[in-house]
């Protein structure tokens, strides 16, 4: 074992430690030496835009969605951004539908424009078969999440109050002069 000098010593200078450190094997540039041989260097890359990308498709998404709903005459439209305030989604839309086959043929259109951007629809199993009668289809997109109300249901359980706080998103395509 090599004796390391003291450095208790008010006269211990850098070269006496440098030399210790050399002779104990320690690699490693000292204060005295500056080396960059074995440093890796920083990428130089760019950030990854994966996620910005995502965030607008489902943004882009929950836009066109609505104006679909609204072509189909769908009533009382509207598109909540409820990021930072839900865990679960990005995006809630609510509509108004005028009967259990239109609310269906609503939500039939709007799963095929999300095939159209590679969004996949969860809980299709839980809808029924056939034209059963439906109140309240929910369409789970994950980041963007349908709602498509029968006028009774959608007054009774009034989700744009329980989401008051959400900023709502235009949507509506704008007037041509």
């Amino acid at each position: 074992m090599t004796d390391i000098p003291s450095t208790s010593s008010a006269s211990t200078n850098v070269t006496d430690v440098t030399e210790s450190v050399k002779t104990l094997g320690w690699s490693g540039a000292t204060s005295t030496e500056q080396s960059t041989e074995g440093v890796t260097p920083r990428p130089t890359h760019k950030p990854d835009r994966s996620q910005e990308r995502v965030e607008t498709r489902n943004r882009e998404f929950a836009i066109d969605a609505a104006r679909l709903a609204n072509d189909l005459h769908c009533q009382d439209v509207m598109v909540l951004d409820v990021r930072g305030l839900s865990d679960l989604t990005d995006y809630l839309i609510i509509g108004t539908g005028t009967s259990a086959r239109q609310i269906r043929g609503v939500g039939d259109d709007i799963e095929k424009l999300a095939s159209q951007v590679e969004l996949a629809r969860y809980g299709r199993e839980l809808d029924g078969e056939g034209e059963q009668p439906t109140t309240w289809l929910v369409l789970d997109f994950v980041d963007v999440v349908v709602h498509l109300f029968e006028a009774a249901t959608r007054g009774h359980y009034d989700l744009e109050m329980l989401w008051g706080d959400a900023p709502r998103v235009t949507w509506r395509r704008e007037a041509k002069a």
